[in-house]
């Protein structure tokens, strides 16, 4: 009990000891830039900020713009020291003040009468409003912006001044306060002097800007670890261009031929995908989208990604856009501890906007242990299982989801988990054991006999299916013999060498004497199983001695032409008419094949 009153009487001290101390911080002097050259609203703020005492200050506070504070994207601060120019934040509360407050831990306590600069950069989404909210497709687009000429502060400020970057130098309306002037497309209000804690006075600007106004909905990336060596990322992207509405017909020809027609419309953005990217494909409901183009580079994969249509405001597209990783790039390990370090959000698109993005990371089956660390606030929902080939209790899924996201949260995660190498020798051994089973069972099908009782006549019928595919072979084989004879008599005709035609002779003699003497065997075994196919052999035979008889006879009709017993063009019509028979002749063979 006693330890209990000690630690809340440290607390309460420590806390009064803040309150006090965050209370007598002055910003000496700030400085304002507000960046609305794009559909975002980008704020770097260099404050000074003074301790005026009585104590030191571990601690300042950084108030949101109550109109603002729903569209912020991402806060960050910087310090001026270099080694330390990050500074750690968290969201707090203040008492009896509404709204959203962020407290940031100086790198070293601020003592009374010190000073140091710090920055502080914000990005709001979906805070310039299309006015007109409806245009044709030859208008331009104008937006409005409505924000603080101030810095809302917990401190009171002495001097502040506030530079605004807008998209063009065409401005219809800006407030006036403090008599603001303006060069080309800057306006800058200032100074103001004795600015107190928590003031606000309302900025309105509305001008031009034909940036593209893209705006992901909703994306899904997948993530597929394999130890294998490779891992497989896809993202499906719900794309929408959230600009002033396209009022009236869309006209091609006038968005062809004129520069200026659809000029805040969406033809194509660029992409940027990790250097190791590979097997790169992009598609839509309809198919791949071959009107992309990849640019390989040093350190990235650029690529263009150009939709079916220009994207005009509230139009719509999908697509899937997806690429292979080698794992030694993105996967650590020591032992059976694993660590995948990716990005959690890639580049989409300069300046983009992502309403709602889910992220699920499949792990190998039979991971454990996994915990995700995050640079930034990730919301986590329940893990899932993923069942893919070989898979026997599931893959573990982790699914993170955030909204709002901006470049700045192109960071990387960490995810670890551990995982049993012998665990790897499941799937090869799943496919041993598969085709293990599958060979078994085939010899032992094979092997058996099911039959109750031998059925002779289906063995006989068999038996004669096999001879006669014997047979076949044969004869098409014969009838190569022919065609190869019919090249020596083509050389023979062309070198005048009588070796290569007896030698070509010699070899059709030998090889069809045993080819016909194998076939009168076959038929001696049809005629002893009762088969009639044994007659239509025996015409296969005799046709077969009419086709080498003419084969020959061409064969010695070449000789008389080489020896110039013969002309030319009586040799040609004598071969006209004995390839003429002969083909006859080898038609008659393969109908009586055919009816085998």
């Amino acid at each position: 009990m006693a330890f209990f009153v000690i630690h809340l009487l440290f607390c309460t001290t420590l806390f009064a000891r803040y309150k006090a101390s965050e209370v007598n911080l002055v910003n000496e002097e700030v400085k304002r830039f507000v960046d609305l050259a794009t559909h975002l609203a980008k704020m770097t703020t260099e404050v000074t900020i003074s301790n005026s005492g009585p104590a030191a200050a571990y601690s300042f506070l950084i108030a949101l713009d109550p109109e603002l504070e729903s569209h912020l994207a991402f806060i960050g601060v910087k310090g001026e020291d270099e080694e330390e120019n990050v500074l750690e934040l968290q969201e707090t509360e203040v008492r009896e003040k509404s709204g959203r407050f962020f407290r940031v831990k100086f790198p070293a306590a601020l003592a009374v009468g010190a000073k140091t600069k710090i920055t502080v950069e914000t990005v709001f989404t979906h805070v310039l409003r299309p006015y007109p909210t409806h245009i044709t497709q030859a208008e331009r687009q104008f937006v409005i912006f409505e924000g603080n000429h101030y810095f809302f502060s917990p401190y009171p400020t002495k001097t502040q001044t506030t530079r605004i970057k807008l998209a063009s130098r065409n401005v219809e309306s800006y407030t006036k306060l403090g008599n603001p002037s303006k060069s080309e497309d800057t306006l800058e209000y200032g100074p103001f002097k004795d600015v107190g804690s928590y003031s606000q006075d309302r900025l309105k600007v509305h001008y031009e800007n034909n940036t593209p106004f893209l705006t992901v909905a909703s994306m899904t990336r997948l993530i597929e670890v394999s130890h294998w060596g490779n891992i497989a990322v896809e993202e499906t992207v719900d794309l929408k261009h959230t600009g002033a509405v396209l009022k009236g017909p869309f006209s091609r020809y006038d968005y062809q031929r004129q520069p200026d027609s659809g000029i805040s419309s969406i033809k194509s953005f660029k992409t940027i995908l990790p250097a190791a990217a590979q097997d790169v494909y992009y598609r839509d409901e309809i198919g791949n989208i071959s009107t992309s183009h990849l640019a390989v580079l040093d350190d990235s994969v650029d690529m263009e990604i150009r939709p079916r249509f220009p994207l005009f405001g509230g139009w719509k597209t999908h697509y899937v856009i997806g690429y292979n990783l080698p794992s030694y790039e993105y996967l650590y390990n020591l032992g059976d501890q694993y660590a995948l370090k990716m990005r959690f959000v890639d580049h989409v698109f300069d300046d983009q906007v992502i309403d709602s993005l889910t992220v699920k990371i499949i792990l190998p089956e039979g991971a454990k242990n996994i915990h995700l660390e995050n640079p930034y606030e990730i919301n986590r929902a329940q893990d899932e299982l993923h069942y893919t080939y070989l898979d026997t209790f599931g893959r573990p899924v982790v699914v993170a989801y955030k909204n709002n996201l901006v470049e700045q949260h192109i960071q990387d995660i960490v995810l670890h988990y551990t995982f049993n190498k012998i665990l790897m020798l499941q799937e090869p051994l799943l496919v041993v054991g598969a085709f293990y089973i599958l060979f078994f069972t085939v010899i032992l099908y094979v092997r058996l006999d099911f039959s109750i009782t031998k059925d002779p006549a289906a063995e006989a019928k068999m038996k004669v299916a096999s001879i006669t595919e014997q047979v076949l072979t044969l004869v098409n084989k014969r009838l190569g013999l022919y065609r190869h004879f019919e090249e020596s008599v083509n050389k023979y005709k062309q070198s005048r060498d009588i070796a290569t035609l007896n030698a070509g002779k010699k070899t059709l003699e030998t090889e069809h004497r045993n080819l016909t003497n194998e076939i009168a065997s076959l038929q001696s075994k049809l005629k002893t199983e009762g088969s009639e196919l044994s007659d239509k052999v025996a015409e296969i035979q005799k046709l077969d001695g009419q086709v080498k008889e003419l084969v020959l006879k061409s064969s010695q009709e070449a000789e008389r032409l080489v020896a110039g017993k013969v002309k030319k063009e009586t040799y040609i019509e004598t071969d006209k008419q004995l390839s003429s028979k002969r083909q006859d002749l080898i038609n008659k063979v393969d109908n009586i094949l055919d009816a085998l």
